[in-house]
């Protein structure tokens, strides 16, 4: 994550949008452009990963915050990045192609996975030489349990966005989990907390209802150049 020059925000946070609150009920196959999606390569360095020559979002969460979900969900297929009920599966830098210039790329989870120290360690040391070195990457999709938002890593996440000027999405996840009232506090709540980051983009989001899979799918799409995708 951030390295040396990383800028320490502390609490200052920014301009995010608010996007995705209404339950979505269109979310049909159709047009989807995100749907083409199929697994490439998984990686657990920088050694091994394909050229530097393409256009890629990336996931970064939480192992427990509904990443693999999200990505399924936005791709409409059951079973294109693996979900588990034992968080900390994704322990590889993971790629899915689109087309010969347009990737998405899983980053492996972070802060629950009951894996050694070391492996955490070596997991931060890849995910840190990505994050600061890939030109490919146009965006970061950074997964948060909407219940357990703005922990430690997604903060040094949005850190080091901030700094690298590096659009970021927000999905808050699992928001089917709460009652509108508090999912719309905790939506505004983070949007707060974000106001002073520059392009942020913040939305509620669930895999399981469906809520804000469009509007994710549209900014996704816009990152990687890709048509309108309902």
């Amino acid at each position: 994550m951030p390295g040396e020059n990383t800028l320490k925000l502390g609490h200052l946070y920014t301009n995010s949008t608010m996007a995705g609150q209404a339950i979505n009920t269109n979310f049909s196959k159709k047009g989807n452009m995100l749907q083409q999606a199929q697994f490439m390569l998984a990686s657990p360095d920088m050694v091994h990963v394909p050229p530097d020559d393409a256009r890629e979002v990336a996931f970064a969460g939480r192992s427990n915050a509904g990443k693999s979900s999200a990505l399924n969900a936005l791709c409409a297929q059951q079973s294109l990045a693996r979900t588990s009920k034992t968080p900390g599966r994704t322990q590889q830098l993971i790629f899915f192609e689109l087309d010969d210039h347009r990737r998405l790329v899983d980053l492996p989870g972070y802060g629950y996975a009951k894996v050694p120290d070391r492996v955490q360690r070596e997991w931060a040391v890849t995910l840190d030489d990505f994050l600061q070195n890939r030109k490919s990457l146009k965006g970061l999709v950074l997964v948060m349990d909407s219940r357990r938002p703005l922990r430690e890593f997604d903060q040094q996440m949005l850190e080091w966005c901030a700094y690298k000027g590096m659009p970021v999405l927000v999905l808050l996840t699992k928001v089917d989990k709460l009652k509108k009232g508090p999912a719309s506090s905790t939506f505004l709540q983070v949007k707060d907390a974000l106001k002073n980051l520059p392009d942020v983009t913040v939305q509620l989001f669930s895999s399981l209802k469906h809520i804000g899979v469009d509007q994710a799918r549209q900014h996704i799409c816009k990152w990687l150049e890709l048509g309108n995708s309902p």
